[in-house]
């Protein structure tokens, strides 16, 4: 079934004169694979959105979704007709917070490059222009489920630069990897990291010199900007430009963007005063955060976020390993969605990327210990709709939902249990992880693989 499958689907073959490592198969980046219509049916369908159909199907054309729905798929929908009966169909995982790629695997000085720790301020920096693609990393997260990936620099600094939301998919280049069209979004960061990193170094070394580095930056740009309240004004029919211009200097240009509701800001805090601080500065110089990151203490405010309209992404169950991650509770993210929060779960890591869906089944399980009325769909949607809303994509991913961008996993189990595997993961409709099929994408591992082959060192 696997090789008809890859053959209807579309398989990259190995490239070059020599046998592939025994096991795997050599995939080329940038190589061009159409999406073929197929139809998922058999399986249990989890909508991402709070829906679920016991027996359902998936439908896919030209790497949309174009039918979903519970029972028989209709004979009218074309492409190839997959049984997936007994396994499970959600759509694709989304982090919100990774690394890959700017702290690569294999783990060494030379792979260091997601903080430019040269200033307390460095928002001209990318993370794309960090990303190394040949991280090993990105293939174990998409066989974890993992579709659409938000990498980020790195906490040392007050405003740490431009994040870049990515595919988990071979490339030559970082720009290869770019979600089409997603969002530009910025890390700022605020608590025990920026203190740190620069106490010692001429500051800050307090919170409120963090506070005053962040408000200085926004009040400096603020100042040079047009009157328009700081944002951008919809252009009506026939009407001009606002003739406004971005700066040149490009950590100018990253803060105009937030300023202008251009550039989403996704902020790495822990602590409730620390959030609350934050949205001081937001509503200062008006402008929208879209996620608290870590945010160990959001529970404390859940209310007042969940107000704000603003995200929190937060681990399942860590804790207490620096002080400002102390007063974590199990029951956080639970309880958070339980007020009406937008609650994401996220990794910040390169092991706990590959097993999103337990970790969001570990913060279901809290929160049902203590009692909330948080649901299986609930826990689905924490990886998939909300992080995809937190990214500003929630239009093209994170449901199966006709028109979306077709990013689905199919597991061989119940997606919340622990011993669920992702068996097959589709990413614009096209088949990038086979689990009978497994792959090689990083230049480092083919050597890897071809030694222990006994091939040329």
């Amino acid at each position: 079934m696997v090789g008809w499958l890859w053959a209807c689907l579309g398989a990259t073959a190995w490239a070059g004169d020599a046998d592939p490592p025994k096991g795997f198969e050599r995939v080329e980046p940038e190589v061009t694979v159409e999406s073929s219509a197929f139809v998922l049916e058999g399986a249990m369908v989890w909508t991402g959105d709070g829906a679920r159909y016991a027996t359902g199907y998936v439908a896919v054309d030209q790497g949309r979704i174009t039918a979903v729905g519970g029972g028989t798929a209709p004979d009218s929908l074309p492409g190839t007709r997959l049984d997936v009966s007994g396994e499970h169909v959600t759509p694709g995982v989304i982090d919100t917070h990774s690394h890959l790629g700017v702290y690569a695997s294999p783990g060494a000085r030379a792979h260091r490059d997601g903080n430019e720790a040269t200033a307390p301020t460095t928002a001209g920096v990318w993370a794309e222009h960090s990303t190394w693609p040949q991280d090993p990393g990105f293939y174990r997260a998409i066989a974890g489920g993992v579709t659409t990936l938000q990498i980020l620099p790195g906490s040392a600094n007050l405003i740490g630069g431009r994040g870049v939301v990515m595919r988990p998919i071979p490339g030559r280049g970082s720009r290869a990897m770019r979600f089409p069209g997603a969002p530009e979004t910025v890390k700022i960061a605020c608590g025990e990291n920026p203190k740190r990193v620069y106490g010692d170094r001429g500051g800050p070394s307090t919170r409120m010199g963090n506070l005053r580095g962040i408000r200085q930056k926004f009040a400096d740009v603020a100042e040079d900007m047009p009157k328009d309240d700081g944002k951008k004004k919809k252009k009506k029919k026939n009407e001009e430009d606002d003739g406004f211009t971005p700066s040149s200097d490009l950590a100018v240009a990253t803060i105009q963007g937030v300023l202008r509701g251009e550039i989403m800001p996704h902020v790495h805090c822990y602590r409730a005063d620390d959030m609350l601080a934050m949205l001081q500065v937001a509503k200062e110089f008006g402008f929208q955060i879209r996620s608290f990151h870590h945010a160990t203490e959001a529970y404390k405010i859940r209310d007042i976020l969940a107000k704000e309209n603003v995200g929190a992404s937060v681990w399942a169950d860590w804790w207490g390993f620096k002080l400002e991650a102390y007063d974590a509770v199990p029951a956080g993210a639970a309880m958070f969605a339980a007020a009406g929060g937008k609650t994401i779960v996220h990794s910040d890591s390169a092991k706990g990327i590959q097993r999103l869906n337990q970790e969001s089944a570990k913060a279901l399980r809290a929160g049902r210990e203590l009692g909330l009325a948080v649901t299986e769909d609930d826990a689905i949607t924490w990886i998939t709709l909300n992080p995809a809303w937190a990214l500003g994509l929630e239009e093209e991913t994170g449901s199966l939902t006709k028109g979306k961008r077709a990013d689905i996993v199919v597991w061989d189990a119940e997606p919340l249990s622990v011993y669920a595997k992702a068996r097959l993961v589709f990413v614009d409709g096209v088949l990038r992880y086979d689990a009978d099929r497994p792959q090689v994408w990083s230049d480092f591992e083919v050597g890897q693989a071809l030694d222990e082959e006994g091939g040329d060192r």
